[in-house]
Formats: C-alpha cells, sequence, structure tokens
C-alpha cells in the first residue's frame, strides 16, 4: 500500500486536498482509504464526553487537552495515536492500494510513519493569508497548530491559494507520487 501523508494547521484544506487525490486515484480505479490519526482520540470525545462528532460542534480544547496534556504529557505516550494509524495501516494494506493520512501535525507523526514506511510521501498543506479566527489564543498557539512551523523535511509543500489551484496541485502531485 502506498502511504501518502498530508499534515498542516487547522483548516488549511489537508482533508480537500486529500479528497482530491482519493477522487483522481479512484478514476484510475485505485483503491484509496482516507485516514486520520485524530480518529482516536476523537471517538474518546464521542465516547466518554458526550461530543455529537460534528465538525461544527468539535470540542477543540478538549481535544488538546485530552491528547496532549494527558496521553502525551502526563501519560508519557507521545506515539500513541500515530502507533495506533501504523496498526490500522497493516490490516487496510491488505484491502487498498493507497491510504491518504489527511491531518498529520507533528514532526514525530511524519518521521514515525516514514521510519515503517520508507517510501511514504510527505505533504504539507498551507494556506495562504489565512488566519484561523476560529481558534482561541490559546488554540492556536498548542503544540498541535505550531509544531511544524519549522519543520520543512517534505516531499511537496503545497500553497493553498484557491480551491481550483489547491485541486491542481492535488492532482499534479498525485500523477507524479503514484502512476
Amino acid at each position: 500500500m502506498e502511504i501518502i501523508l498530508i499534515g498542516g494547521k487547522a483548516r488549511n484544506g489537508k482533508d480537500t486536498f486529500g479528497g482530491f487525490m482519493k477522487e483522481y486515484y479512484e478514476s484510475l480505479g485505485k483503491k484509496v482509504c482516507i485516514m486520520q490519526i485524530s480518529k482516536y482520540i476523537k471517538h474518546f470525545a464521542i465516547d466518554y464526553f458526550g461530543w455529537d462528532g460534528r465538525e461544527e460542534t468539535k470540542p477543540r480544547q478538549l481535544l488538546q487537552d485530552l491528547g496532549t496534556g494527558v496521553i502525551r504529557e502526563k501519560m508519557g505516550k507521545e506515539y500513541f495515536f500515530v502507533t495506533r494509524l501504523v496498526e490500522d495501516m497493516e490490516v487496510l494494506d491488505n484491502f487498498f492500494d493507497i491510504a491518504l493520512v489527511t491531518d498529520v501535525r507533528l514532526p514525530l507523526e511524519y518521521e514515525f510513519v516514514k521510519s515503517k514506511y520508507p517510501d511514504a510521501v510527505k505533504i504539507h498543506v498551507e494556506r495562504v493569508d489565512f488566519e484561523n479566527s476560529e481558534l482561541t489564543d490559546k488554540q492556536s498557539k498548542h503544540i498541535t497548530e505550531t509544531a511544524l512551523d519549522g519543520y520543512s523535511d517534505y516531499d511537496y509543500d503545497v500553497k493553498n491559494t484557491t480551491l481550483d489551484k489547491l485541486k491542481e496541485d492535488a492532482v499534479r502531485i498525485a500523477k507524479e507520487v503514484i502512476k
């Protein structure tokens, strides 16, 4: 299974970019799954904290506190989520040609997956001239929003300026990555 990792900040176009890639690959007859590292923490919020699972009601502060404050810092399990993702990849490798991970937020997530899948492709999506007004100051300074600021070891660095350009870049990169 080919692995494509798509990272960046909140609301910068990662899922949209991944959706464009998925659409292109499926048009070629490829079996594609979209995966998210955050899937596991979202299940905690749904199963134990009453979140309804809708994007517009996402309890971002709870997700950040639970993922970083409790699991990564208090419990010392910084690879908790990405390890689970890789375990899922091992299973899904039997059913899919391509896995698109659309929510990489930390360098260690890129690097851990790359250590298990050396041919994994690392993509960064940045929405140009965008300030996310949906995040509080505390949320925008959280490690999941800032950890990639100094990181530059990407195979592709995509500047999201318009939806059409984002789709064009997704298809161009999809063609380059998997023939």
